[in-house]
């Protein structure tokens, strides 16, 4: 891991929140709508808006896709104003847009800060990843354990049974062999419809959310972003690529350190309601949102509402 580097991030932090929350607006006309692909656009348009107020000679490491795939927020898009720190872009503009189009919980805005070339730009592939929340020791479960044998390590480490576990899965067929070994041990199992950002998030509150572990293979893109959320949060990361294909270091582990080396900030806003936010309200002069906003240099977590008043057409 590289030093921490001063990118001025207790300044940068509410601007952040601001990006976050301007896609969620966007994207909150088109709840229930049926219309992913537009929900997504929105939230697109209106966080690279607001990303460009900002001070800073950004470029996105985690995005849209490439730049022949995506029309804005593409890989390597310079964004800010170019008058401030070099940093690094990871965002997800609407995790969840089918949850959006549907009207179903857990669609989110997100997006993470960081100094130039320290988050890594993960492709667009399929990564297993493991994850766990604040206070236990390091490495107490990994990736060449089983998943029987995780719930009973972790159940050990709790001094609880293995039926007080629970474990969040996204549900996809590339993990019904996961989902069915976890059940066999007697463990609850949470399934995630879309998107496993808030699952990952989630076993860093488990008090809260009742969640204690996170498994499974999903994109790896939205790794990079557990992981920095995770770095604000306390807890610890394992993922790995899958499949190998083409990677210089196949098999290789890497930990949260790995994903996101220097200090970061993270800002989530919800969508729709789901299990870390509650989503955008509406009322007849009104828009709300609540956002969490983290840095990882004080582990600093704000739960921050913000109306902004609707006025006449």
């Amino acid at each position: 891991m590289i030093a921490p580097i001063d990118f001025n991030d207790r300044m940068l932090s509410l601007g952040l929140a601001r990006v976050s929350e301007a896609a969620a607006h966007a994207a909150a006309a088109l709840i229930g709508r049926g219309d992913a692909a537009a929900a997504n656009r929105a939230a697109v348009e209106a966080m690279r808006e607001q990303l460009n107020m900002l001070d800073i000679d950004g470029t996105v490491v985690i995005g849209e896709g490439g730049r022949d795939e995506a029309p804005m927020l593409y890989l390597g898009e310079k964004v800010g104003n170019g008058k401030g720190p070099a940093v690094d872009i990871a965002l997800d503009a609407l995790q969840g847009a089918r949850l959006t189009a549907r009207d179903m919980p857990n669609a989110m805005t997100v997006i993470a800060m960081a100094p130039a070339g320290t988050l890594l730009q993960a492709p667009d592939t399929g990564m297993e990843k493991l994850a766990i929340g604040p206070g236990y020791a390091p490495d107490l479960i990994g990736l060449e354990m089983s998943p029987e044998e995780r719930v009973l390590t972790l159940a050990e480490a709790r001094g609880v049974r293995v039926r007080d576990i629970t474990c969040c899965v996204l549900d996809r067929p590339q993990n019904a062999g996961l989902i069915g070994a976890l059940r066999e041990t007697g463990a609850a199992v949470r399934l995630m419809a879309d998107g496993d950002l808030a699952g990952v998030i989630d076993c860093a509150e488990p008090a809260l959310t009742g969640i204690d572990v996170y498994m499974g293979s999903g994109r790896a893109p939205e790794t990079v972003l557990a992981a920095a959320a995770l770095k604000c949060m306390g807890g610890q990361v394992w993922a790995r690529f899958v499949p190998d294909a083409g990677l210089a270091e196949p098999g290789r582990i890497y930990r949260r350190d790995d994903l996101a080396s220097s200090d970061v900030i993270f800002a989530a806003t919800g969508v729709t309601s789901g299990s870390i936010l509650r989503g955008v309200r509406r009322a007849p002069h009104f828009i709300e949102t609540e956002t969490i906003l983290m840095r990882s240099k004080t582990g600093s977590l704000r739960r921050m509402i913000y109306r902004n008043p609707v006025r006449p057409a």
